[in-house]
């Protein structure tokens, strides 16, 4: 598993509108400012949270984009999974059926499934809040 641009920005965003105030719309150029990320790579990372609910848009003046729901909500395994499409470690179990013909006599499968399941657990426990957190100078 090698997470993209698109999946660590995605996370910094994430976690730049956790810590804005969750009352107030932070305009997309703030937060680009703010991050080091360009406008139109932003626009195409900020879409697909909006589409998939995770933070809510307004346009126009005062507009911007804030988290809808509190940052200990957001599990970091969730943002990934949407941003990545697939944290499984092997091609083969990027989807919920398994494609390979050698599935049925493969050796390696289960471990590669406990990985997967490993992956997944760890990421899905850990959320937006516990990151904040942790450079408040506690650890995760």
């Amino acid at each position: 598993m090698l997470v993209s641009t698109k999946g660590r920005y995605a996370l910094r965003v994430m976690l730049e509108l956790a810590q804005s105030d969750s009352t107030v719309y932070m305009p997309l150029p703030l937060i680009a400012e703010k991050q080091g990320i360009s406008e139109k790579y932003l626009e195409s990372i900020i879409s697909v949270l909006s589409k998939a609910g995770l933070v809510d848009g307004l346009r126009g003046k005062g507009g911007g984009y804030r988290l809808n729901r509190p940052a200990a909500d957001y599990s970091v395994g969730q943002i990934l999974r949407l941003t990545e499409g697939s944290l499984a470690p092997v091609t083969c179990l990027e989807s919920e059926e398994n494609p390979c013909p050698r599935a049925g006599q493969c050796t390696t499968l289960p471990m590669w499934e406990k990985l997967d399941a490993l992956i997944n657990d760890y990421l899905d426990s850990v959320s937006l809040s516990d990151l904040l957190a942790q450079t408040d100078g506690q650890r995760i």
